[in-house]
């Protein structure tokens, strides 16, 4: 077996010092090499087949060519349109992304703050609806802050209330307009799955489906209100308890489009048609709706164009100010949820 090329082997072929072929081939946060002298080492690592060392790339530039990026559920939908949107860009950037999911428990979040810091990322990107933890939140606001003071930057895909630039969803402006579509469909009785009670994206959610609906004159009765997990499973769960006390609800909003997909199933295993019996909505249009019957009424938010502006503001030169970056969301309206002669409710 051929011995391994070292950096000393090239400098040695290039009649350089080591210090000038690691700064010609890994590059260097504070100094650069002639031009005539980086053509020597790099034609002698040619000749002697030299591999860099990433590491040691790393270490020189003070930054690899990675972005971090830091989800709720890699499995989701939400977020997986959102990391082909963050890779396509990092793509064009000459850069590679490493994906981390938090599994729902947002409080690993720092700890993967860490390691990416510890990894040198050049960005980090955190997508994901805040809590109104506000202890957790100042815990990632200093881990971010630190990562930052290192040269690192960063970016997320929520509530703005982490200190950096943030791509923001209006989320209450969606929903609200939404509820009045749904009014002007006839519908008069509605229920919503609500999430958790402390994740401020399904409280945006629900306050703005509200609002929209007092706009028309119809009160939410707060029992109709299901607290639930923001997931699929989540979704089922609160469709069944629903279904176990349910009055005179005609439709039912579900705050994302897993949890309403996950209530579809609870209904139909009931024997509940939908929509023939109950209506159904949600909020996102994830792409696995395309496979849903009956197709199911929801709000798009453009989550590849979410995670491009992502990447794009992460990646720019840094801000006095957190930027941000208004994401309009836009009803979008199928059999889920047919006109209904409101004269019959």
């Amino acid at each position: 077996m051929a011995a391994t090329v070292t950096l000393s082997d090239v400098a040695r072929e290039a009649g350089v010092s080591l210090a000038t072929a690691s700064r010609a081939i890994n590059g260097s946060a504070n100094r650069t090499v002639r031009e005539d002298l980086r053509e020597r080492v790099l034609a002698a690592a040619s000749r002697l087949r030299y591999s860099p060392d990433a590491n040691a790339q790393a270490m020189a530039r003070g930054r690899t060519t990675s972005l971090g990026l830091v989800v709720h559920d890699i499995a989701d939908p939400y977020f997986s349109s959102i990391a082909a949107g963050v890779s396509a860009a990092a793509d064009r950037a000459g850069l590679a992304v490493t994906l981390a999911s938090t599994r729902h428990d947002q409080s690993r979040e720092r700890g993967l703050i860490e390691v990416l810091q510890r990894q040198r990322a050049r960005a980090i990107i955190i997508a994901g609806g805040r809590t109104d933890d506000e202890a957790l939140n100042a815990e990632l606001r200093r881990a971010l802050a630190d990562y930052r003071a290192g040269g690192g930057s960063a970016a997320l895909v929520g509530q703005p209330v982490l200190g950096v630039d943030t791509v923001v969803i209006d989320n209450a402006a969606g929903a609200a307009a939404l509820a009045r579509a749904l009014h002007g469909l006839g519908y008069r009785r509605f229920a919503v799955l609500a999430g958790p009670a402390g994740h401020l994206t399904a409280r945006e959610r629900l306050d703005g489906f509200t609002e929209g609906l007092s706009e028309q004159g119809v009160t939410l009765d707060p029992a109709d209100v299901i607290r639930c997990a923001f997931t699929r499973d989540g979704g089922y769960e609160g469709m069944e308890e629903l279904l176990r006390r349910r009055g005179a609800v005609e439709l039912v909003f579900a705050v994302n489009d897993v949890m309403a997909v996950g209530a579809m199933a609870a209904a139909r295993d009931a024997g509940v048609d939908v929509p023939g019996e109950l209506a159904v909505a949600g909020f996102d249009d994830i792409v696995t709706l395309r496979d849903v019957t009956p197709p199911l009424t929801t709000v798009r938010v453009p989550l590849v164009e979410v995670g491009v502006a992502a990447t794009e503001l992460a990646l720019a030169p840094p801000a006095d100010e957190p930027r941000l970056v208004h994401v309009e969301a836009t009803v979008v309206l199928r059999a889920s949820t047919p006109p209904r002669d409101p004269a019959a409710s």
